[in-house]
């Protein structure tokens, strides 16, 4: 089997709330996802998204995907995909970095490797473990009294994992913690994700001010130096996100005991076959995870279903199910939140068919070992 052709296709993703705000005054409305379609010889249609969260996350970007995405492809024309780890070698070796542009292009060959040996992903990554995968749901950034209404509506969808944006004004994000936390049922389960907001006199005073409230603090300052500082502060579980973005920065930071639980994005470090190699080693290690992507729709939820259900239960922290944030179906077969919990489809592969009456025209082709784009 050996690849034919790539061809890449832009989606806007709108927001049923209108907007996602997070630290720093950082906000999105429409997310600009691609879609990678991977087709071979075979007969066989692989297919994989990315979704950054907008250009001031990660150090990643929707037109920066699809211009990888054509750089990576005739590297790839006449590879087998079921060949997955010379697969990222080979991207490795002919684009250094971006690890977003290469996890689209990973996630659609694990979907191909599952349609050829006819098993769902979640079967090729260890097996299922446990009948679903709780979820959490974020809590987009507003005023303390207007965070903790929200919550309500979210339990009633089945949520009792709540990530509480914070990362702003101290004051603001202490009023938030508490005003959220005094809304939750026993067993509901608070993180307060200041996504690298916080300088370190921020972060203390908050801290110290919360220390009688059940809450994880999650990434609270932008180097992991800095949130060590922090975490050797206080009591609090502690959850590691943007600063692992790889095998060597989670040995770092194990060796640092600088987290409890770590949130690992598949497109953050290049794919599901490097996110498979960390979930395992903090499986060995003991560590619990969030696993997730930074943002995506159909396909994108699926990879992460996939990933979710084949972590062993314990150690499965949340995951997220970004098709429920979105207003635009990219696929049908995709997972759907049931009672705030969702599952891997036994169907081979990934499992989805994507709607190609929404995704319309490709935005970039390569065939035959020259790039285009449209």
């Amino acid at each position: 089997m050996q690849i034919t052709h790539i061809r890449g296709y832009r989606v806007a993703l709108p927001l049923h709330e209108g907007s996602y705000k997070w630290s720093g005054g950082k906000s999105v409305s429409v997310f600009d996802c691609t879609v990678v379609e991977v087709a071979t010889d075979a007969g066989i249609t692989g297919w994989g998204e990315v979704c950054p969260l907008g250009p001031f996350y990660l150090p990643a970007f929707g037109p920066g995907a699809r211009t990888g995405i054509a750089e990576l492809g005739p590297h790839l024309l006449g590879h087998d995909p079921r060949d997955l780890g010379s697969l990222n070698r080979k991207m490795d070796a002919a684009l250094k970095g971006h690890p977003y542009v290469k996890s689209a292009l990973d996630m659609a060959c694990w979907d191909l490797l599952g349609k050829a040996a006819g098993l769902p992903v979640c079967t090729l990554l260890g097996g299922r473990d446990g009948a679903a995968v709780d979820l959490y749901r974020a809590i987009s950034q507003e005023a303390p009294a207007a965070m903790a209404a929200r919550v309500a509506g979210y339990r009633a969808e089945g949520y009792r994992k709540f990530q509480l944006k914070v990362g702003a004004d101290v004051a603001d994000d202490i009023a938030r913690i508490r005003a959220v936390r005094a809304q939750l049922q026993p067993g509901d389960v608070l993180v307060a994700d200041a996504n690298t907001g916080w300088l370190m006199h921020d972060a203390a005073r908050v801290v110290r001010a919360v220390q009688d409230v059940d809450v994880y603090i999650e990434q609270p300052c932008l180097s992991l130096d800095e949130c060590l500082t922090i975490r050797r502060r206080t009591d609090h579980p502690f959850v590691l996100d943007e600063v692992i973005d790889s095998v060597e920065a989670l040995l770092h930071a194990h060796a640092q005991g600088a987290m409890d639980v770590i949130n690992l994005k598949i497109s953050k470090v290049g794919g599901l076959t490097k996110a498979r190699q960390i979930r395992d080693l903090c499986v060995s290690l003991g560590i619990a995870m969030t696993i997730e992507d930074s943002w995506g729709g159909d396909i994108t939820t699926a990879a992460i279903a996939h990933l979710a259900h084949s972590t062993p239960e314990n150690l499965r922290f949340s995951a997220t199910d970004f098709n429920s944030y979105v207003t635009v179906s990219t696929a049908s077969g995709a997972p759907q939140r049931e009672n705030g919990k969702m599952s891997a489809s036994t169907a081979p592969g990934l499992g989805v068919i994507p709607r190609m009456e929404v995704l319309g025209e490709p935005v970039l082709e390569v065939a035959g070992g020259s790039p285009g784009s449209a």
